[in-house]
């Protein structure tokens, strides 16, 4: 809690902007799933890979987003800032019931016609997760002939234990842009940020230039900071920088070899050039 926090400003509210560390557990039976987690000991712990330059520490988080499963989203309203609490919740709450009707079968040949499933490096095996009708599920079963997609969200049917701790209230308007952008991003710690009265300036990096999700990401970006900031203005700045000029100086010409006695080689004739005039006969009329 900041020095400026008072009593009613000491717990969070819906639409905030906070700073938020947790661990989150799908559980059913014996089995326990580690679903997200701020803290790198805890993954490891979990066997779960990490890809290298992961980056751990409380993450930005908007409270009553869509970060998290409605249920959850609203456990963590009224949440005081530094304390950690931890709660458990039923499969309604989280990710829902697992409904039977969203198991579906397909032949080898339907799966074989979708286009992730024609690239090189194409896999299919229970767990594959695969698109079909815009819809995301994951192989469950397959034989030579048959396949089966369960497109239940990964987590329904299940409980969920969750611990959580808001760190800190994110407050500064520079400092919420930088949170909007991770969130809707992915990440925000390589943009520089500026804000100046009702004007905010973003630095981009240089991956995006070059990414195409950055695109999309954008106009997310530019809607979330228009609806919670309200600016006059957002600025994206993005810098091309020239290479070094070349310092290769070009070599002089080479100068004409000398013939015998200091006279010059001929130079030869130009290609289509006029046979040189021949001198008059001595007897022409």
């Amino acid at each position: 809690m900041t020095p400026k926090d008072g009593p009613a400003e000491a717990t969070t509210k819906a639409g905030e902007l906070v700073r938020l560390d947790y661990d989150l557990w799908a559980e059913l039976g014996d089995r326990k799933e580690l679903i997200g987690t701020t803290h790198e000991e805890v993954a490891q712990g979990a066997g779960v890979k990490v890809p290298a330059g992961s980056t751990w520490g409380p993450r930005p988080h908007e409270v009553g987003g869509d970060g998290f499963p409605a249920g959850i989203e609203k456990a963590l309203e009224g949440l005081k800032i530094g304390d950690e609490v931890e709660r458990e919740f039923a499969p309604g709450e989280a990710f829902g019931e697992r409904d039977p009707d969203l198991i579906k079968l397909f032949s080898m040949h339907e799966i074989e016609r979708l286009p992730e499933m024609r690239r090189e490096d194409a896999h299919l095996d229970i767990g594959t997760t695969l698109t079909i009708d815009g819809r995301r599920g994951r192989v469950v079963t397959l034989t030579a002939a048959r396949v089966r997609v369960d497109f239940n969200p990964p987590f329904s049917g299940r409980k969920v234990r969750g611990k959580f701790r808001v760190v800190e209230r994110i407050a500064e308007p520079a400092e919420q842009a930088r949170a909007i952008v991770e969130l809707q991003y992915g990440s925000g710690t390589e943009f520089h940020v500026e804000h100046r009265e009702k004007t905010f300036t973003l630095k981009v990096p240089d991956r995006t230039k070059f990414d195409p999700y950055w695109f999309a990401a954008k106009a997310r970006i530019v809607d979330r900071i228009r609806n919670q900031l309200h600016p006059d203005t957002i600025r994206f700045l993005e810098e091309w920088v020239s290479p070094p000029a070349a310092d290769a100086k070009k070599a002089p010409a080479a100068e004409p070899k000398a013939g015998p006695e200091g006279s010059h080689t001929p130079k030869p004739k130009r290609a289509g050039a006029a046979a040189e005039a021949k001198p008059a006969a001595e007897n022409e009329p």
